[in-house]
């Protein structure tokens, strides 16, 4: 079947993005779900960070691509086999899909997933298969975005790729549950285990760390402290229960965060993907405390403590990929939060979109002046 999507075929392109177009919209053909498939009509796909990451080249992925990951949309077919799942149920997208049988499935570490992530790695679906090809099929098939190359107008996935929510919850909210609150709001609540009255500082208020804010505040966090570089942010940060917010322009960080804190807290979250804010965070954490990192820095960048502090101080550097989810239990549980008033996780909708918008929409996440946009294919 043919249907429209947004490929990326070169990495690392300049930007304005608007002006060199590294995402071009092109007629493409979908092949029919197979065992364990379900074919998807995209109703809303948002605009994450690290697809931002794969554009400017600093996350190598294998190219061609169709973009995209975090979305929510309507089962048009289920393939042979396949169940679960049933035509018109409205589902979201996990980026990490789970095998079920692996060490890490097998102990609740979905988003460890191996076969999953190979099968990202190599830009296939979890069983091997690619199913997009160019409509004129010069150049052979394109490759998947974690399963779900969710800048299409239609998408197939496997059906581990897929968690079925309520039919009534807006396709435009529904897509925040499968990357930002997901990793946000589980580097929280399932990496750190936060308890109420413990302390917390989150470094960077995009998509995740707003939504991280909002896990914590869930949780009964107190203090909350926001740190971001815009004011904009910092503003929506304390409308969104932040108790203090620094700006990082301003001073020294580490020292507003430890003061805030009465000696540092007992759990930060470094989510802008840097290594330099990862140092911040740790420094920002108390002697006992734990750093949480859900950010995505480029490979080649180190990361450096004082390796005593680790022993002297009882720290702890965790990482959280996913929000260390189990997306069939997680992603439910999320949305029953939203629904009853704990999570407002639609105060993270800034712009919508149309698909041909997408350039221009990075260019807008480079720049720092969105939390979520969400192009909408209705």
């Amino acid at each position: 079947m043919r249907t429209h999507g947004a490929v990326l075929r070169e990495m690392g392109l300049p930007a304005p993005y608007a002006q060199s177009q590294p995402l071009r919209i092109e007629t493409l053909e979908l092949q029919a779900p197979g065992t364990d498939e379900l074919l998807v009509r995209v109703r809303a796909a948002g605009l994450c960070h690290s697809d931002l990451s794969v554009i400017d080249g600093s996350r190598p992925r294998v190219m061609p691509m169709v973009l995209g990951h975090e979305a929510a949309g309507e089962v048009l077919e289920v393939g042979p086999g396949t169940k679960g799942f049933a035509v018109g149920d409205q589902v979201v997208f996990s980026f990490v899909p789970g095998c079920g049988h692996c060490d890490p499935c097998a102990s609740g570490r979905t988003a460890l997933c191996e076969p999953g992530a190979a099968a990202n790695t190599a830009g296939t679906l979890l069983n091997g298969a690619r199913r997009w090809q160019a409509s004129d099929g010069s150049d052979g098939n394109l490759h998947h975005h974690l399963g779900v190359s969710a800048f299409a107008e239609m998408t197939v996935v496997s059906a581990r790729s897929a968690v079925r929510v309520d039919a009534d919850l807006p396709a435009e909210i529904a897509a925040l549950f499968g990357c930002a609150v997901l990793t946000g709001v589980g580097a929280v609540v399932n990496t750190a285990r936060v308890a109420p009255g413990e302390s917390v500082a989150v470094f960077g208020l995009g998509g995740v760390g707003l939504a991280a804010l909002l896990g914590a505040r869930a949780a009964g966090a107190n203090p909350i402290v926001a740190i971001d570089v815009l004011e904009s942010k910092l503003a929506l940060a304390r409308e969104l229960g932040a108790t203090h917010c620094i700006n990082a322009r301003d001073g020294d960080t580490v020292a507003a965060v430890r003061a805030a804190t009465r000696g540092g807290a007992h759990f930060t979250f470094e989510t802008v993907g840097n290594e330099q804010v990862l140092v911040q965070a740790y420094g920002a954490t108390r002697r006992g405390g734990t750093t949480v990192t859900a950010g995505l820095p480029h490979p080649q960048k180190m990361f450096a403590v004082p390796a005593v502090s680790l022993v002297a101080e009882e720290r702890t550097v965790k990482g959280s990929y996913m929000g260390s989810a189990v997306p069939q239990r997680d992603i439910p549980r999320y949305v029953a939060l939203y629904r009853a008033g704990r999570l407002p996780v639609d105060r993270l909708l800034t712009h919508r979109l149309k698909l041909d918008e997408l350039n221009a929409g990075f260019d807008r996440l480079a720049r720092g002046e969105a939390v979520r946009q969400v192009v909408l294919f209705d």
